[in-house]
């Protein structure tokens, strides 16, 4: 568990000082609704299950015993996916948003991790998912916060491409027809 909970201490790190940041640019935009909030608000509850089972008994029952592979390819996930996270959060800079939005001075970020998929970060999430799926030896905690991010996933990524299109334009169109979505060269 220890693999776990310093993954999320990294994890809080990285995203804390970007969030901070981010709170000082003006948004310009916004397209969060309640159907975003409950996306959030879900996110965050997936993000601290670990700490349910750390600190109660109340889910043992879906324990099983962890074998060494999984561990290590576990740890090896979620060290990946903090890499992609701290590298997304960093080429996007200030046009860094928890939700939805488009700041002041907002520009279109196709350079760093960007340059070969268009959303890194949440491919970073769904690799620290798989990550604790396999660090995290319980049924239901484990996966938790893969199927919160898959789900994140598929209820935000059009409407995240809709806002960068209408706010981008052919730049965005551009963008999308060079790149994939969260595999490289796949996807």
């Amino acid at each position: 568990m220890a693999v776990m909970l310093a993954a999320m201490v990294l994890m809080f790190a990285i995203r804390a000082p970007h969030g901070a940041r981010s709170l000082k640019v003006k948004v310009a935009r916004s397209a969060k609704d309640r159907r975003e909030a409950a996306l959030l608000s879900i996110a965050w509850i997936g993000y601290f299950a670990p700490l349910v089972w750390v600190a109660s008994s109340v889910l043992s029952f879906a324990d099983y015993p962890l074998r060494l592979a999984p561990l290590l390819t576990g740890v090896a996930c979620l060290a990946l996916g903090l890499w992609f996270f701290h590298r997304s959060h960093a080429d996007l800079g200030t046009n860094w948003s928890v939700t939805l939005e488009i700041r002041e001075s907002h520009r279109l970020v196709t350079n760093g991790v960007y340059r070969s998929i268009r959303h890194p970060m949440y491919a970073a999430l769904l690799l620290y998912g798989i990550g604790q799926a396999l660090v995290v030896p319980n049924w239901v905690i484990g996966p938790s916060y893969l199927i919160v991010m898959a789900t994140l996933l598929a209820s935000r990524v059009h409407a995240e491409e809709r806002l960068m299109l209408e706010t981008f334009g052919s730049e965005y169109e551009a963008y999308v027809a060079r790149t994939k979505r969260l595999v490289p060269g796949l996807w």
